[in-house]
């Protein structure tokens, strides 16, 4: 068990709005390996830079290719179980009475934990959508790879943002609008990668408690009120725990 501090305790069970962000740590806590290490699991891919798997001018070049590698990625998700650690942010949810979930990851877990205030930035595996016009595609024809978008007639692609693409602007409104709250988490995330990787800041311009929750410390370190490291799946259903 880790002790908060008692001010911090205080401003988490009188905040009206929390918003977490989340990144990839949950998703190696659940099994689920990284871009890198998924090339290493299967030899078919483990020549590939991922210029050459995911990015736009990738999927025109080789439209089979890039789609055989990103179903290989949604099996791997598919085959994995959301952690506790998924199940404490849904629980922390239905507590407040704001909640945002803003997650980096597009494994699509914490959809399936239960998690339904959810901005999933970077998109979603098990989504598709069509190439020509960016509209989603709810079935299509499995044996032709890749598979046909039955509106234009176009290749499908994974919704799913790419190497060198920019996050959709209409999330990346939603995103920066929920850094306006009264506390914000940042959990299982390095804060690398932008424009995720500002959204902390934002919150703490805007007057927020930012929190680091990582299995180890990460450039957030500098500007956050509060840090804590160890096992996501053991230190989140500790903290709701103890605003319940």
């Amino acid at each position: 068990m880790f002790d908060l501090p008692d001010v911090l305790l205080q401003r988490l069970r009188n905040a009206q709005s929390i918003t977490v962000l989340t990144g990839g740590g949950l998703a190696q806590e659940c099994g689920i390996p990284s871009f890198r290490e998924a090339q290493q699991l299967d030899s078919r891919w483990a020549g590939y830079e991922p210029q050459e798997l995911a990015t736009v001018e990738a999927f025109l070049r080789n439209p089979r290719l890039v789609w055989e590698w990103f179903a290989y990625r949604r099996g791997l998700a598919e085959a994995a179980q959301p952690s506790a650690a998924h199940y404490a942010l849904v629980d922390l949810e239905q507590l407040m009475p704001k909640f945002k979930l803003i997650t980096q990851a597009t494994d699509g877990l914490h959809w399936r934990a239960g998690s339904r205030e959810l901005i999933e930035l970077h998109g979603n595996l098990a989504r598709m959508r069509s190439y020509e016009d960016g509209g989603m595609v709810d079935s299509w024809d499995e044996t032709e790879i890749p598979p046909r978008c039955p509106r234009t007639g176009g290749y499908l692609r994974p919704d799913v943002v790419l190497y060198g693409e920019g996050v959709p602007r209409e999330r990346l409104r939603e995103a920066d609008q929920a850094t306006m709250c009264d506390v914000f988490l940042c959990i299982g995330t390095d804060s690398v990668v932008q424009p995720a990787a500002s959204l902390p800041l934002h919150a703490k311009r805007h007057g927020a408690t930012v929190i680091e929750i990582n299995r180890q410390p990460s450039t957030f370190g500098f500007f956050t009120d509060h840090a804590f490291h160890g096992k996501l799946a053991e230190l989140l259903p500790q903290l709701v725990a103890a605003l319940e």
